[in-house]
């Protein structure tokens, strides 16, 4: 895990050092975008009843994307948390991210088509619990679950604003490096195990524009195959950004994540363990800072 954890430093280390390259050097666009909001509500001898509670919510994105000839390299790094207090409840996590991309393309004979290969990861940075039934489960935390993915294939450039990607080639490992969690089998390592291999194929779905003045839309949709298990059940990792410019330093945004992974159980209200469709949604109105 020690050599996971260093490759997640030296990744944020490249990405970063990208930013201080000159600008005169046309093979690289850099990009970023940081959001802090909050709410609050205060109530005193109310009598329409009610809570008191305050939130927070913010998100850092950095992007460096290199272009020469025919090679292009893709370097994404998205981190997002967000906390909730309400009434005398202790502060509860509401949301949390931190994923790490890179890609490298050359394009084949002058068309849309790049021959590509793919690595990402995926985490969390705190513990998190399911609060439903009047009770507290810990149900996860840093680097329990966290996913790495490796991928050969070819993606297909429509436009600057859409991509779709396609790789026979993958490989998923899931870590569960929490003895806890391990042994209960969660997130769908074997119990006692803290990893878990799948062998399939991978299609990446991207899709970002300016939908209409100061209002854009993201969109990144990945399906995932296991060939050597189940392959009629496919795991689908959608999201969607919504972001409304008000002004330079003021925007409205909306994300949305959908999931569903036919190796995680969840256990509903009534009791039933299955995997079932996930679904996040995160509104925020506050400070927004594109640079």
């Amino acid at each position: 895990m020690k050599k996971i954890i260093a490759a997640i430093v030296v990744f944020s280390l490249i990405t970063l050092t990208s930013f201080s390259q000159t600008k005169k050097d046309t093979s690289w666009k850099y990009t970023g975008e940081t959001s802090l909001s909050f709410s609050q509500v205060s109530l005193t001898n109310w009598s329409a009843g009610g809570e008191s509670s305050i939130s927070g919510n913010g998100f850092f994105n950095l992007g460096a994307n290199y272009k020469k000839g025919k090679a292009i390299w893709e370097n994404k790094m998205e981190l997002a948390y967000g906390l909730m207090k309400q009434g005398e409840n202790d502060l509860k996590k509401t949301n949390d991210k931190l994923h790490l991309s890179s890609s490298y393309g050359y394009q084949a004979s002058n068309s849309r088509w790049y021959y590509k290969s793919l690595l990402s990861f995926s985490t969390q940075f705190a513990d998190g619990y399911d609060y439903s039934n009047d009770t507290t489960v810990f149900i996860s935390t840093f680097m329990a679950p966290a996913y790495l993915l490796g991928a050969i294939g070819m993606e297909y450039k429509a436009s600057e604003h859409l991509s779709i990607g396609i790789f026979p080639i993958s490989g998923r490992l899931t870590i569960v490096n929490d003895d806890t969690l391990s042994a209960h089998g969660a997130f769908g390592v074997d119990k006692g195990k803290k990893t878990r291999l799948e062998f399939g194929g991978t299609i990446i779905f991207n899709y970002k524009q300016e939908i209409m003045k100061n209002v854009e839309l993201a969109t990144d949709l990945q399906l995932f195959i296991n060939y050597l298990n189940k392959p009629q059940n496919i795991d689908v990792n959608w999201q969607v950004f919504l972001n409304m410019k008000i002004n330079d330093y003021l925007a409205a945004n909306i994300t949305t994540t959908l999931i569903y992974d036919d190796d995680v159980d969840i256990i509903d209200k009534d009791g039933k363990t299955g995997p079932r469709t996930q679904f996040k949604e995160v509104l925020g109105i506050g400070l927004s800072y594109k640079f």
